[in-house]
């Protein structure tokens, strides 16, 4: 069977004409090989030099298929996702008659158009993938009617977290980042993991305000010299706009070391896991389920996160990581106080997947949903 999926996933080509693409998009690519036999990946090719978290596909079974890079936050940019439609649609259409069925990865600039033409259009099996917060009270207008759209048609559509009222085609769907080998060494790390000298923090994600960066240094700069202490060294992974500005605001935060690092490759990135303790993503970004949560927690690494869309479906609050609700500096340096006192065996019990969590965010088990929703006859 044949699949095309349509997305804004950021592709760049490299310098030796390999296309790469974000990293953990093309890894749940490489595993759906298992399932399908070709895919056709309509996405956006972006200029420049891609980021180290870029990765190419795994097999030429794997077919990229250029459209314009388009979207952001500008009137103009608007425009320009309108203005670039026709040639959009064009080759979506064109890659259709390629394949069996077609997933479209939502919400995104591209989905305003998209989702009423394969709804209404094109007869083809399908589904709809929608990765942002799915019950967001106030969401910007294009994610509103994306949103909507999703909810009036009939074609499965799989969201992050279970939420009342959820439309009976609108199936929970966790998103995969861990292979089964992944998940048998994260065991390994936890069982070996020493909370017996100082502790060590992370952050993974995009360097914005709305992912928390600006509330995790000034919390950590509120701490006293005894709790600084406490802290080995702080681990900031990732890059963005306001990254500058953040490095410049940890240099005046004393006795404590701080370290940026931007953008990592995978294996990196999942080594400072090993040995931090603790992961930082005080969020107010609209999002669902942010895989980075699942991958620290594979490694030891106990999650201290908002409860901004479905992250609190998955994290219990002083049971497998800490929730802050109301997202501010006060609060969340009293959560890094309070994570900086505890034993070596509650440490430990925060470590005990007593629902086998991890387990759904595996590829295999990702795969195994997917397969069972094709299997039995898509819309």
């Amino acid at each position: 069977m044949k699949l095309a999926i349509i997305s804004h996933t950021e592709h760049y080509e490299t310098r030796d004409g390999e296309i790469v693409g974000w990293g953990p998009t093309i890894n749940e690519l490489n595993h759906l090989l298992e399932i399908f036999d070709e895919i056709y990946h309509v996405a956006m090719l972006h200029e420049g030099n891609p980021p180290p978290s870029a990765l190419p596909y795994s097999s030429n079974r794997i077919k990229f298929v250029p459209i314009p890079a388009v979207g952001g936050k500008t009137i103009s940019d608007k425009f320009k996702i309108l203005w670039k439609a026709p040639k959009v649609l064009a080759i979506v259409s064109k890659t259709l008659n390629e394949v069996d069925c077609f997933q479209l990865r939502t919400p995104t600039g591209i989905g305003v158009f998209l989702i009423p033409y394969l709804t209404l259009f094109v007869s083809k099996k399908g589904w709809f993938k929608y990765a942002g917060n799915w019950n967001q009270k106030n969401p910007p207008l294009g994610y509103r009617l994306q949103r909507w759209m999703l909810k009036k048609q009939s074609k499965t559509v799989t969201i992050n977290g279970s939420w009342p009222k959820q439309p009976k085609h609108c199936l929970t769907f966790e998103n995969p980042c861990l292979t089964i080998e992944e998940l048998k060494f994260g065991k390994l790390i936890k069982e070996q993991k020493d909370f017996t000298g100082k502790v060590s923090l992370c952050f993974v994600g995009r360097l914005e305000t709305e992912k928390g960066v600006g509330v995790i240094l000034k919390s950590l700069n509120s701490l006293d010299g005894k709790e600084k202490e406490k802290i080995q060294i702080v681990h900031f992974i990732g890059d963005g706009k306001e990254a500058e500005s953040f490095k410049k605001e940890a240099t005046l935060i004393k006795n404590l070391e701080i370290l940026f690092h931007g953008f990592l490759p995978r294996s990196e990135v999942f080594k400072i896991y090993e040995q931090s303790h603790f992961f930082l993503l005080p969020s107010v970004a609209s999002e669902g389920f942010p895989k980075v949560i699942a991958e620290a927690m594979n490694y030891g690494c106990i999650p201290i996160v908002s409860s901004v869309s479905s992250i609190s479906h998955y994290i219990n609050d002083g049971v497998n990581g800490i929730i802050i609700d109301h997202v501010n500096t006060k609060n969340f340096a009293n959560a890094l106080r309070g994570v900086l006192t505890l034993s070596s065996d509650v440490y430990k019990s925060f470590l005990i997947d007593r629902k086998q969590i991890l387990n759904r965010f595996s590829y295999d088990f990702y795969n195994k949903r997917i397969q069972a929703i094709v299997s039995k006859g898509i819309k």
